[in-house]
């Protein structure tokens, strides 16, 4: 499976600039180790995160706070601090981001926000207009 993944290179050119600006980057993904981290490895985001928690090493499941707090110690920071999770799932990304307090930003991919479910914080197309939104945040700081 890892063969057969990529990331595009404006993902990894967005993710990039986020840490030029001072961010810490994390990946936050259930999966069996061998097959997260070869992803993981293969598109480069090992190059491009700080810290990653893949389910299986860490024995805890998304959307558990467990495995964002785990992402957070990576990165050596504390989730009192806050924070923002990005993903497409609304409820292993958002809602679990929004149980471990942090600020939450939907990656729709072309689909609705399911209406029994609380919205995010932001709703977006794409990982690079995510990337967007935290510069944006970080710049009316």
């Amino acid at each position: 499976m890892p063969e057969l993944v990529s990331c595009p290179d404006e993902v990894l050119g967005s993710l990039g600039l986020l840490r030029d600006d001072g961010w810490s980057v994390a990946i936050v993904t259930n999966g069996q180790a061998d097959n997260q981290l070869g992803k993981i490895r293969r598109t480069g985001l090992d190059r491009c995160v700080d810290a990653w928690a893949v389910s299986a090493e860490v024995g805890i499941r998304k959307p558990a706070r467990g495995i964002f707090e785990a992402a957070a110690l990576g990165c050596r920071l504390d989730l009192r601090g806050g924070g923002w999770a990005i993903g497409d799932s609304p409820v292993l990304d958002v809602e679990g981001g929004r149980a471990a307090g942090l600020a939450t930003v939907w990656v729709r991919r072309g689909k609705d926000w399911p209406t029994e479910l609380a919205p995010p914080d932001r709703t977006v197309a794409d990982v690079v207009a995510a990337v967007e939104v935290l510069r944006e945040e970080d710049a009316g700081r």
